[in-house]
């Protein structure tokens, strides 16, 4: 082809005439031309000079950057990469190709648009001939974009793929090993996960740049810091990870509406895991009552099993009155929800009127049990022991230091410098055991609260000088103050470990309960066995006693106790018949009420000889006399229970059971921040829809 006639111009730049360019709209063109008219495969880049094979589209695969088939250009700018590669992927064309086998291939084209504007995104045109006639009537003919030998490669006829065809993602090999954030995380928090070797790779400063944004985070958005110990904050970090850079996080009309619709689906899928749980361990409704900032009395139901504890429904009782009548039928009414064939139990606050509608309860379902809150019991126990006079004046000098050190900021300053940034418990208005949680703080710290009041920046201090420093300064160097709490420590120790096993959810408490509860006395008359503390330990043990045998005297505890092996094989061992008898006698109470078939009373009475001599031939195996003090009682019924089928359904009815209903306290913040939240909604949540969690 001979040259355009400008060429022998002087002024003549090939790289703007536009016989040299395709008539496209094309961005590439921009930045191409064709030095040689005979071959139009080859185009010339006008930024770097190099000559690009392959046509308009591999120019801007070298404009863009980032292809592997082609070299980037060195001169190309920021802008330029973005524009070419927006225009790439915005004509992005999936191109069916229907064969025989009703096999699909995709390829990939570009479009030029003569004499017109440019073509649709996303749209297949038949590329089969057609009369010059409609063709002139066209305003934008779309053809394959000149000098693209792939593309003179594809097929004759193009069909348009059927609406309801789907692209499935190709997964690469990396993709289709990794675990999921679920996986990671859980295997993190169990100290099994292993660093990945992208993330070891990242410098400390890369590292702490991330640390940093998230910090800013949680300061700017007021979020608590044990936030970042939650283990759904640690999966969404992972995910984003995994999805990698450019991640739009969801607007606030995303979390609002659909987000919370497909988290209401969630839930609903994993009710089904629960209820599951609660057919084939039983389970407890737990229930509690608490007032909002708003002054609504609500109370919270809530379903523990060994899957977790799953929050069912909080109702809106102000207008009621809280009578046992009115608290049974609540619970009834959630009971035949659930189950009446799941509910072991129903666990509350141990008040006047929730203990008559636990009895009401027990008279209208037969198989059911009311069961006072263990570790409400323990607290109002630690808060009787408090008000014995020689623990009242310490518990009450140990709040005075405190308040002082935390109303004054340049004395608490100096406190943390002396504990090295620790702070001191401060007691609660609701939890009466965090007076004695409060003594054990300042008997850790006590040689640093010293340190701090003898210091020459306690004494330059000016309130060294006030009425209320001096009374501080007296308690805090005083002898008497230190021992009377080395006197309530040993009161108090023993009884907060059980209410710590209680109050967790590490492990199903109900086996647990009575041989703490017995382990705990023990403790407390040995710390107390000298002759001028006898009577501070008759008192001490008075008050135990009336609460735990008032309140707690309960054949469930009893009954677990006995199915418990760690427990029981001991009491064997040592000939403790007595013990042993009542536990026995607490397992056919409950035996007795929860299965209502005689024959399988009579099976299981059966078994429970054999378990408890360790005999036949389920229980006298090897693995199983071995495993009976590692084990947990839940997973030892579970390993070795098998063959003795009807006790083993049994026994995991009860030792998988709960003791407290605390789980209700512990997330009154959350229920009440939803309420707030969402106040058009009916107070009457159903769990599903809000809250679901293992807490």
């Amino acid at each position: 082809m001979a040259s355009p006639p400008s060429v022998n111009n002087e002024n003549y730049d090939p790289k703007t005439d536009q016989a040299r360019k395709a008539r496209s709209n094309d961005p590439g063109w921009k930045y191409g031309y064709w030095a040689n008219l005979e071959n139009r495969d080859q185009v010339t880049c006008t930024l770097c000079d190099i000559v690009v094979c392959g046509g308009i589209k591999r120019l801007k695969q070298h404009l863009a950057g980032g292809y592997g088939d082609v070299k980037m250009c060195a001169k190309t700018t920021t802008a330029i990469r973005k524009e070419m590669r927006d225009y790439l992927e915005g004509n992005r064309r999936k191109r069916p190709l229907f064969l025989e086998d009703d096999e699909q291939q995709e390829q990939e084209d570009d479009a030029v648009v003569m004499e017109g504007g440019p073509a649709e995104s996303g749209q297949v045109e038949s590329s089969a001939p057609a009369p010059a006639s409609q063709g002139s009537k066209s305003n934008s003919k779309v053809q394959p974009s000149s000098g693209t030998a792939a593309k003179q490669r594809r097929a004759a006829y193009l069909f348009k793929a059927p609406a309801s065809k789907t692209k499935l993602k190709q997964q690469t090999v990396v993709e289709m090993l990794r675990k999921t954030p679920e996986e990671v995380v859980d295997e993190r928090r169990k100290g099994i996960s292993q660093p990945t070797i992208p993330a070891k790779m990242k410098s400390k400063e890369e590292k702490h740049y991330v640390d940093m944004q998230w910090a800013l985070f949680f300061y700017e958005c007021g979020v608590p810091f044990n936030a970042a110990a939650a283990r759904q904050f640690q999966i969404t970090v992972e995910a984003t990870a995994q999805f990698g850079s450019g991640y739009k996080p969801p607007s606030p009309h995303l979390l609002g509406e659909p987000l919370l619709q497909d988290a209401v689906k969630l839930t609903e899928t994993m009710r089904e895991d629960h209820k599951r749980a609660w057919k084939h361990y039983g389970c407890t409704l737990m229930s509690d009552g608490w007032t909002d900032r708003r002054g609504r009395h609500l109370i919270n139901f809530l379903v523990n099993s060994p899957e977790g504890t799953y929050f069912l429904e909080s109702v809106d009782a102000s207008s009621e009155i809280h009578d046992a009548f009115m608290l049974a039928d609540l619970l009834e009414k959630k009971v035949e929800e659930i189950g009446k064939e799941n509910v072991v139990q129903i666990v509350t606050d141990n008040g006047a009127n929730y203990k008559a509608a636990g009895r009401i309860l027990m008279d209208r379902i037969p198989t059911l049990f009311w069961s006072p809150c263990t570790a409400h019991c323990l607290d109002l126990m630690l808060e009787e022991i408090g008000k014995l006079p020689y623990f009242k004046k310490p518990i009450a000098r140990a709040r005075r230091v405190t308040t002082f050190i935390y109303r004054h900021g340049r004395i608490l300053s100096l406190m943390r410098e002396k504990t090295s940034g620790a702070d001191l418990v401060r007691p609660a208005a609701t939890r009466f055991a965090t007076a004695f949680l409060t003594l054990k703080s300042l008997h850790k710290h006590k040689d640093s609260l010293k340190s701090l009041f003898l210091s020459e920046e306690w004494a330059a201090n000016k309130l060294a000088k006030t009425q209320a420093g001096k009374d501080v300064h007296d308690i805090v160097l005083s002898v008497e103050f230190w021992n009377s709490i080395i006197d309530c420590l040993r009161a108090s120790t023993p009884l907060l470990i059980v209410l710590r096993v209680v109050d967790g959810d590490e492990r199903p408490a109900m086996p647990e309960v009575t041989a703490l509860m017995n382990h705990a006395k023990e403790k407390i008359k040995l710390s107390f066995d000298v002759a001028s503390k006898q009577s501070l330990l008759k008192k001490i043990m008075d008050i135990i006693d009336k609460r735990w045998v008032n309140q707690m005297d309960h054949p469930l505890y009893g009954a677990a106790l006995y199915l418990n092996p760690g427990k029981l094989q001991p009491l064997i061992k040592d000939n403790d018949d007595a013990t042993v008898g009542q536990l026995r006698g607490s397992f056919i109470d409950v035996l007795d009420r929860m299965v209502e078939d005689k024959d399988t009373r009579d099976k299981i009475h059966a078994q429970s000889l054999d378990y408890e001599a360790l005999r036949g031939e389920v229980f006298s195996k090897k693995s199983a006399k071995e495993n009976i003090e590692s084990m947990n009682p839940l997973d030892w019924w579970r390993s070795y229970g098998g063959r003795a089928i009807d006790i083993q359904r049994f026994a995991r009815r009860i030792v998988s059971l709960c003791a407290s209903s605390s789980g209700c306290e512990r997330n009154w913040s959350t229920f009440e921040f939803v309420s707030y939240l969402l106040p058009s909604l009916p107070f009457v949540f159903t769990s599903p829809s809000l809250f679901v969690g293992t807490w």
